[in-house]
């Protein structure tokens, strides 16, 4: 192993091995501290945006508790309060505190960030595994039907379907199964078609392992973790999705206090209450940057575990 590093035809002496070995004695803990920095800044924005998270979801479950007043409460004496005393983010044109109904639209957004993220990502996992993993005839189908999927623009596409079934939260979690998995299926597909190549799968197969054991087992371990980090980064894209739907009158129904429906409902409002509709909108920035700081930090440390 030694003679590989020294030119051909010559022996290396104890002293250029003692050099080589002070060497990698003086370089290791340098790359070790390098790397250790970097995994303690990156693990702050995974830990900054895994504590946001978990206080909007506690928020989110304690709502019953923590909300000063009922989210569909109305009071027709304080309508359109603003901001301060009793209703710290004031009332809308119902008499309905606006804090109150932020703290249970947590809930629901929440949800169908989430939620709607599931179908998508686990169908969008088995095609893709299938498609790169046999390519083929089985191949060209998936990918052909993903070309079709994705000509349309995803929006309208989204909006034609719900336009289809209806209104509604259930079916926009349909409209987004429907359209959504393609983003996932291309990623996965793209990281089998490479890690089907790696030793390790050529070991397993000369060792007798099933399709589905070194697909299950040894390939997307390896490869699933680009998919969840998109998957992070779609659940923003689900909520602002949810909530642009509301305001257009094809999410959540007034009186659920989803904060879309919120916005929407306060945009006539707008130049004399302006609470209505902006505290909504900044529940939905907040949540947004939880999880992109989030999925940030998930990112860069999955990163830096494959080096």
């Amino acid at each position: 192993m030694a003679r590989d590093v020294f030119a051909p035809g010559t022996d290396p002496s104890l002293d250029n091995v003692a050099i080589a070995g002070a060497l990698t004695t003086v370089v290791s803990p340098q790359r070790s501290l390098r790397g250790r920095g970097q995994f303690n800044f990156r693990e702050r924005n995974l830990i900054l945006g895994a504590a946001m998270i978990s206080a909007i979801v506690l928020v989110a479950i304690l709502a019953p508790v923590i909300a000063p007043y009922g989210p569909q409460e109305t009071d027709y004496s304080a309508r359109l309060v603003p901001p301060g005393g009793n209703h710290l983010l004031g009332t809308d044109n119902f008499g309905r505190d606006i804090l109150s109904r932020i703290i249970h639209g947590a809930r629901i957004d929440l949800q169908v960030g989430i939620g709607a993220v599931i179908a998508p990502f686990l169908i969008g996992l088995m095609l893709g595994s299938l498609s790169g993993y046999y390519g083929g005839k089985l191949d060209t189908m998936v990918m052909r039907t993903a070309d079709v999927v994705q000509a349309f623009p995803f929006l309208i596409l989204i909006i034609a379907v719900i336009a289809v079934l209806g209104p509604g939260l259930r079916n926009v979690y349909i409209a987004v199964a429907i359209v959504a998995w393609v983003s996932y299926t291309r990623l996965v597909r793209g990281e089998i078609l490479v890690a089907k190549q790696k030793e390790y799968v050529e070991a397993a197969k000369a060792m007798g392992a099933s399709d589905p054991r070194i697909i299950g087992r040894h390939i997307l371990p390896n490869v699933i973790s680009s998919a969840l980090v998109f998957a992070m980064a779609d659940v923003i894209l689900y909520i602002v999705l949810v909530a642009s739907l509301s305001f257009l009158g094809l999410g959540a129904k007034p009186p659920t206090p989803e904060w879309g429906a919120m916005i929407m409902e306060g945009r006539t409002f707008i130049g004399n209450a302006w609470w209505i509709s902006t505290f909504p909108g900044l529940a939905i920035v907040l949540t947004g940057m939880a999880f992109s700081v989030f999925g940030d930090g998930l990112a860069d440390a999955l990163r830096l575990g494959r080096r």
